[in-house]
């Protein structure tokens, strides 16, 4: 794959495992992106969840994707953001953050980009094949 074949992949099928530590710890959770583009993988968490505290203690990631028998598995840094704009969009058009806004308030959404990144594809097809790993920096 490409990197622009990666990115539209990820941009259809927004929906990742995204994989943290705490610790020596694993932690794997559900999440959904915003998007992807050649600067990154963008997602937002509450700074009152777990994953935030676990983020800032260790930035390296890894985010999995599955469509399309078909896996994609993105290693990389999650970088904190401090963009209004970039926030505000994600506001608008995520509906349901507004009840978390109203609960723990505006400056709880936080906005992190998935940088320095490294993806590896796996199908059926290649199931017995070697690891090959695509930059996407």
């Amino acid at each position: 794959m490409t990197k622009q074949e990666i990115i539209d992949f990820i941009n259809k099928n927004q929906v990742c495992a995204l994989a943290t530590t705490d610790g020596l710890r694993p932690y794997l959770r559900q999440m959904m992106t915003f998007r992807a583009d050649n600067d990154g993988i963008i997602f937002h968490t509450g700074d009152f969840k777990d994953v935030y505290k676990q983020l800032l203690s260790n930035p390296n990631v890894e985010l999995c994707f599955n469509a399309d028998n078909m896996q994609l598995r993105v290693s990389g840094t999650a970088v904190l953001l401090d963009d209004i704009i970039l926030k505000d969009e994600i506001i608008v058009k995520r509906k349901f953050l507004n009840s978390i806004i109203e609960k723990y308030g505006y400056e709880s959404i936080k906005v992190f980009r998935v940088r320095t990144m490294s993806a590896t594809v796996w199908t059926m097809a290649t199931n017995l094949s070697g690891k090959t790993y695509i930059d996407l920096n």
